[in-house]
């Protein structure tokens, strides 16, 4: 029920924090994994690291903000893997600016870079998914897909959109064997979260204190969620939205 042998995935962002998470799982559950991203040096090492893990690992450079890169990024894909069973939308950025302070282009930025990445991604996709006769999409939300921060207002639409967009390809592709989940990330210990508390004042206290778990996430923790939403173990899930938290979004 979790064997991914002869699975290929793409995973956006895969060379760091939550998608290399993800990656590691899917790669150790037996996918062969592309990781498609801008920064080559990063890329390389992370698939570095699968290979040693005893994986196949390719990586692929792209920008997932532009529908001509994503287009070349599932072509490179099924060119050197001959198929394509899953897509990790998880290529994401933040600008922390109350909604006053935030520049139109800033907000474009955010939003283009996390939400329309995830239509453009898997609209490419759709294709080689029908013909390998179904697929897997893993959008990667956020706890602001269902709490609002004053900080986050651009990071807050975007990942409240990710949410909208899984149920709507879900209910669309369902019939295509599709099955299009999301994933709601708590605190997990990133390089974008590290950049959160220097920014905002007592958010590890704030997050240590909520989370019944009591601990911040890691990387790793992410593995089990992407190997299950991947794996037939999940093929008569589709259009939910998961937390991954250690409890903070039951907490009042």
């Amino acid at each position: 029920m979790f064997d991914l042998k002869g699975r290929v995935a793409i995973v956006t962002g895969g060379n760091g924090g939550i998608g290399l998470g993800m990656a590691r799982g899917l790669a150790g559950a037996g996918a062969r994994v592309v990781i498609a991203a801008r920064n080559a040096d990063k890329s390389a090492a992370a698939v570095k690291e699968l290979a040693g893990r005893g994986a196949e690992a390719h990586t692929v450079a792209a920008d997932v903000t532009d529908e001509r890169s994503v287009a070349r990024l599932v072509e490179t894909t099924l060119d050197r893997c001959g198929r394509l069973d899953i897509l990790v939308n998880n290529a994401g950025t933040n600008i922390r600016k109350p909604a006053q302070d935030l520049a139109l282009d800033e907000w474009h930025r955010v939003l283009d870079t996390n939400l329309t990445s995830a239509f453009l991604c898997s609209k490419a996709a759709y294709p080689a998914f029908k013909t390998a006769g179904g697929g897997k999409i893993i959008n990667i939300g956020s706890m602001m897909s269902i709490f609002g921060a004053s900080f986050a207002p651009a990071y807050g639409a975007s990942k409240g959109g990710i949410v909208q967009l899984t149920k709507s390809m879900a209910a669309a592709w369902a019939r295509d064997n599709i099955q299009v989940n999301a994933v709601l990330p708590g605190w997990i210990d990133t390089d974008l979260t590290r950049q959160a508390r220097s920014q905002v004042a007592g958010l590890n206290d704030n997050v240590l204190r909520r989370t019944p778990a009591g601990r911040w996430g890691v990387i790793d923790d992410m593995a089990g969620i992407a190997v299950f939403l991947a794996a037939p173990a999940s093929d008569f899930v589709t259009g939910a939205a998961i937390p991954v938290d250690g409890g903070f979004s039951i907490q009042g």
